[in-house]
Formats: C-alpha cells, sequence, structure tokens
C-alpha cells in the first residue's frame, strides 16, 4: 500500500500502481469526470500514470490554471498532427501551452500558411479530437529517438534529443501520431470540442536571429463551444482597446523608426497625463517619508559589475558605451537600484537614521529583440517609479506593511479592484540556492506572510518562487476583460547591501548590514499606462483624463459666452477646451464621444441669457442646463468620491 496526501491534507492509502483517476474516482466519479490532469510532489504528470510511491497528489480540472495549461498542450499535439496530414513534408519544433492557449512552430519546405487556411486546420484538428485518442506516454532510448527523428529529417528534434539526457527522453502517441515531450497531456483528445487557429507569426528557431524562421502558429481550445464563443468575443473586445490604437486616436504617445524601435514619444496628452501620475504617486510618497533623488541615465560598467546586472544584462543588452580615454567603459542603465545603493554610501548611517526611504521616476534601459517589442509594454527604454528602503531588520514588518498600503491606494485611486498577492518564499529544501542568513530569512517571509494576512490581502503562497536575494509579494491584477497582469512588486533584498558593502552603526556601535527593499507600484510608467488604457477602454479616471470637458458652442455668435465658461472652468482648476470649428454640434459632440472626453458643455442663445450650460456626460446621459458653479461641484464631487487622500 502507498499513501497519498491530498490539498486538503488528508492522507489516503491506496495499492501501489493507483493512477491519478483512480485516486479521483475514489473521491467521486462526477469529480474524475472533470480531472485532466496532476500533480505528484513536484511533478508533471498523466492521469493515466502509475503512482508506487508515498507522496503529495493534487489533480487538476478545467478550472485550474494547470488544467489549462494540460489541455492547452494537449492541444498542441492535435493540431501538429493536422498539420503534418495536410502539409506533407513539413517539420515539426516545439508546441507548448502559453497564458491563453499555446503555439506550435513548424518548418514549411514549401509554401506558407495563411488566415485562410486556418478553417482547414482547424477542421482536421476538430476531425483527429473527435476520435478520442488517449494520450500515451512511452520511453524512449537516446539512441532510438535520434534514429526516429533522422530517419523522418527532422534536424530540429535531432537537436533537441542531442541535448537530452539518455534515460529522460519520452514520446507521446495519440492516433497515429507520435511528438518528443516531457508530458502533462489529459486522458484523451475527445474532451477537446473546440479549436481556433488565432494567428500565425514568423519566428526563429530557439530564439536566435542566426538561425532558420520558423512558422509560429498560434492557437487556444476549449471543451466546451461556448466558451470559445465567449472567448472570441472578449477578443475583439479587447482588440478595441488595445493600448497601441488607444494611444494613437487619443494622441498620447507614438514610435519613429528615426528614433528607434521600442522607444516611445509622448505627446502633450500623453506627456500631462504621465506628469499627473507621477505628481499623484510623489505627493503619497512625501507624506510616507519618502526623499527624492535623481540619478543619471549611465553609471561605469565597474557599477554594474559589482551589482550583478552586467552578468545578468551585459552580453545580450546595449553594449558598453566607450570614451576617449583608455579602458573607460559607460552602460546605459538596465536598473535604478545600483544607483541608490551609491546615494545611500554618501555618508555613515547610524540606526537612528533608518529607516532611509529613497525614490526616483529613473528611466531605465534594456535591448529587447524586435520581435518580443509590443507598444508600451515590452520597450527598450522605460520609467520605473522605483524607490529603495534601507532599513533594520526590526524595521522590516512594519516598512513592507508600509509600502502595501501605498501600493493599494495606489491601485484603489486607478479602479484596480481585482486582484490578488503572491508571496514568494524560498525553497526549503534548496537551500544553497539562495544567500543571506536563515534567520533572516525566517523574518523576512514572516514579516511579509503576516503583513499579507493583517492586511486582509487575498494571497497564496509560492514555495521557491523567490529571487536568490530575497521573498517577494506580487500583486496580480484582474482587468475588465478578466486578463492577469503583475502589478505591485514589494521585495526583500539581502544581496545588494552585500555586494555594496552598505552599513550603519547599530545601537551597539557595531557595523551592521541594512536590508533593502525594493518596491515600484506603477512598475514601469509606460506599461502601468498601457494597461490602464486597456482597463478602462480610455476612460481614465476623472481626475486623471487630459481634457475633463470640452465646450461646444452652437454658433460663432455663442463664442465669447463659451470662452468665459471656459475661464471659469480654468479658474477652478477643471481642464477644459472649446471646440469652435464650423461644424455642427452633433459632429462636434461624435468627436468628442470618440476622443472619450468625460463632459460636453452645449452652449446656445438660452443658456447665455440664463448663464447655464447645457451638460452631456460621454456615453450620452444628457444632465440638463446647470451653472458653472453647479458642474464645478459635480466635477469636484466626481474626482473626491474615486481621488482620496494617501
Amino acid at each position: 500500500m502507498i499513501k497519498i496526501t491530498l490539498p486538503d491534507g488528508s492522507v489516503r492509502e491506496f495499492e501501489k500502481g493507483i493512477t491519478p483517476m483512480g485516486v479521483a474516482k475514489s473521491i467521486s466519479e462526477g469529480f474524475a469526470r472533470n480531472v485532466i490532469s496532476a500533480k505528484f510532489n513536484t511533478q508533471t504528470i498523466e492521469s493515466s500514470t502509475p503512482l508506487h510511491t508515498n507522496g503529495s497528489l493534487v489533480l487538476f480540472t478545467w478550472k485550474d490554471k494547470e488544467g489549462k495549461t494540460a489541455f492547452w498542450h494537449s492541444t498542441s499535439h492535435i493540431v501538429a498532427q493536422a498539420i503534418e496530414e495536410l502539409y506533407p513534408g513539413v517539420k515539426l519544433t516545439i508546441g507548448p501551452a502559453i497564458d491563453n492557449g499555446f503555439y506550435y512552430d513548424v518548418d514549411l519546405p514549401d509554401g506558407t500558411i495563411s488566415e485562410k487556411d486556418f478553417p482547414t486546420i482547424e477542421k482536421k484538428a476538430l476531425e483527429i479530437a473527435r476520435g478520442k485518442h488517449d494520450f500515451k506516454m512511452k520511453s524512449v532510448t537516446k539512441e532510438d529517438a535520434l534514429k526516429f527523428y533522422k530517419k523522418e529529417g527532422n534536424e530540429y528534434k535531432v537537436e533537441l534529443i542531442e541535448n537530452l539526457e539518455d534515460g529522460t527522453i519520452t514520446f507521446c502517441d495519440h492516433d497515429t501520431f507520435t511528438d518528443l515531450c516531457r508530458g502533462g497531456h489529459i486522458p484523451n483528445t475527445g474532451i477537446v470540442k473546440a479549436i481556433k487557429i488565432l494567428s500565425v507569426a514568423g519566428a526563429y528557431w530557439r530564439g536566435d536571429e542566426n538561425k532558420p524562421q520558423l512558422t509560429r502558429i498560434y492557437g487556444i481550445s476549449f471543451p466546451k463551444q461556448k466558451e470559445l464563443t465567449a472567448y472570441l468575443a472578449l477578443v475583439e473586445e479587447a482588440k478595441k482597446r488595445d493600448h497601441r490604437k488607444l494611444g494613437k486616436e487619443l494622441e498620447l504617445f507614438t514610435f519613429s523608426q528615426k528614433v528607434g524601435q521600442g522607444l516611445p514619444l509622448w505627446l502633450p496628452k500623453g506627456a500631462a497625463l504621465r506628469e499627473r501620475l507621477e505628481q499623484f504617486l510623489k505627493k503619497a510618497q512625501k507624506k510616507a517619508g519618502y526623499e527624492m533623488v535623481v540619478t543619471p541615465h549611465i553609471g561605469q560598467k565597474e557599477l554594474y559589475v559589482t551589482s550583478g546586472h552586467y552578468a545578468k544584462y551585459g552580453e545580450d543588452s546595449f553594449q558598453p558605451i566607450k570614451t576617449p580615454k583608455m579602458d573607460e567603459e559607460f552602460l546605459l542603465k538596465p536598473m535604478n537600484c545600483p544607483h541608490h545603493c551609491e546615494v545611500y554610501n554618501f555618508k555613515p548611517h547610524s540606526y537612528k537614521d533608518l529607516p532611509k526611504r529613497f525614490a526616483e521616476f529613473g528611466t531605465v534601459y534594456r535591448y529587447e529583440q524586435s520581435g518580443e517589442l509590443h507598444g508600451l509594454t515590452r520597450v527598450r527604454g522605460f520609467t520605473q517609479d522605483d524607490a529603495h528602503i534601507f532599513c533594520t531588520s526590526d524595521q522590516l514588518a512594519d516598512e513592507f506593511k508600509n509600502v502595501i498600503d501605498l501600493t493599494l491606494y495606489v491601485l484603489g485611486s486607478l479602479g484596480f479592484d481585482n486582484f490578488t498577492a503572491q508571496v514568494s518564499v524560498r525553497d526549503l529544501n534548496n537551500p544553497d540556492k539562495y544567500i543571506g542568513e536563515s534567520e533572516n530569512w525566517d523574518k523576512a517571509e514572516s514579516a511579509i506572510i503576516n503583513a499579507a494576512k493583517e492586511k486582509g490581502l487575498d494571497y497564496i503562497i509560492e514555495s521557491g518562487e523567490a529571487a536568490f536575494y530575497g521573498p517577494k509579494l506580487d500583486f496580480m491584477i484582474k482587468d475588465a476583460l478578466g486578463r492577469s497582469w503583475q502589478l505591485g512588486t514589494i521585495q526583500v533584498d539581502y544581496n545588494l547591501p552585500e555586494r555594496f558593502d552598505l552599513s550603519y552603526k547599530g545601537s551597539d556601535n557595531e557595523l551592521h548590514r541594512p536590508i533593502m527593499i525594493h518596491r515600484a507600484p506603477f512598475g514601469s510608467m509606460e506599461r502601468f499606462i498601457a494597461l490602464l488604457l486597456e482597463h478602462t477602454g480610455g476612460n481614465f479616471p476623472l481626475w486623471l483624463i487630459p481634457e475633463q470637458a470640452i465646450v461646444l458652442p452652437v454658433s460663432e455668435k455663442h463664442e465669447k459666452y463659451a470662452e468665459k465658461v471656459l475661464k471659469s472652468l480654468e479658474n477652478s482648476e477643471i481642464r477644459a477646451l472649446i471646440d469652435n470649428r464650423n461644424e455642427t454640434v452633433g459632429k462636434k459632440i461624435r468627436e468628442a464621444e470618440l476622443n472619450k472626453i468625460p463632459f460636453m458643455l452645449i452652449v446656445g442663445e438660452n443658456d447665455e441669457k440664463a448663464n447655464t450650460i447645457s451638460v452631456r456626460r460621454h456615453g450620452g446621459d444628457d444632465l440638463g442646463a446647470i451653472t458653472t458653479e453647479q458642474f464645478t461641484d459635480l466635477v469636484t464631487k466626481e474626482i473626491n468620491s474615486t481621488l482620496k487622500s494617501f
């Protein structure tokens, strides 16, 4: 008999050889019908894998992230089989699951795959799926695996196998199809009821632009057709909210090939929006005891060698900048933290000086491959709302809680109310992976978990997800479309204080290392604004939007009154403008709607006589004729309801 521990902590005994599906059936036949994947101890396995030792078992359904991963990876095999049958001579490479769906990279010796081919591929893949073919894993010797793919003439699979150890190689079979695969499948193809090929793109083999370019086929699948229909409706809405589209329409930012790929240019409206975000956070930071610093965009290479960033970013990033002086090299700043360590090192510190909280809106540069660039979410130059706190171990818990408060304030003020928190801690079975004293790690991890509890966060603990230099807390945001994004990391760091030999004099008159906390509620201004654009659809919170109101005179003879209204609004610090073009009011309203302006203030003869404005809200609500004072009160009240003081 073997003992199986389930997620609820209960332990059940089974005969050796029981499968995860057998365990699921012992719980409930109904539950078992929904089980599609499993994890035994730390390893992803098939639901049909026999279990021979004691261990912890987690069973996954479609509702679980791991279940979706198995579902989509299995579908990539089905689609690969369809492509192999439709395109003789094709060479298959890899087909992993991704956040939403899967892709498969293929080498097409003849012809291409285009959008018009998608229905044919989908039809063939669904035919295969309906066959209800079991996914079966089998171990293969390295010699036999190489022989199999050399016979097929697939140099890509051969290269993969050559880098694997004998005894670790497995194939997955279903129907007449065989693929090199390490595992993680659903029980059979019949569970897949809906398949959609989404797009094709070019991708270099193993991400190396010096290697052959392949065709990457993206797709997604579902256990029910109605789920695919709902997903495609969401995709269409996402296209309307694409920050690249909205950024252009709202004249917030642009890109220029002459300036360079991945280097955004902020237009006046976008720059004003960024400035308001910065001032919003600076005001809160000042109340929280932060001090602003400014550091250069470059630094000597040795700075980043000391910090370890050169080892991480050096080879694959912007190359060193040479100067006329022999052996003098500078790098574009990849991170702000090394500079802040040197700010701390400016003078000796006592425990009475701590904590020190240095904040900066610092621009950093990292080289991204051109194929990885994506609007504002993946760029080569971006500004972080960076801050670094240097504190004692006794101050760590309070400082961490204070940073959580600041992060929650930022997210709440901008309408991100749906989120979970992930606490990333060390893997206790691999202590050699981490630096720093075990006692300090215990304190830091307890401080983060207790802070998450005290603040009432909906959180999960992920073992082994901590960085080598310290545990962290990530805020995982769900946007209006239900997509998850990581925002607002808070990271404890024992590494940089050691590397930069940072110290403070304690109450015992001895030198001690401070603990460093990295935090950035926005993450980067670029990525945050991109997510905010897509979350709001361009309908920013009233306090943030570039133009809060537009005055629309009915005709030329009402322009003087319109200017009087505008001046009154500006005196009340309401951001407004006049549209005095020789166009109909209807056209002006339509264009104001497209520009996402919250309020349209129409002024005609009756308004001028009564000293009022006719107010129309974005979206069509008519608020009637009111005075400018009443309108000012309305705007102020709405702003105060969303933008609380920190």
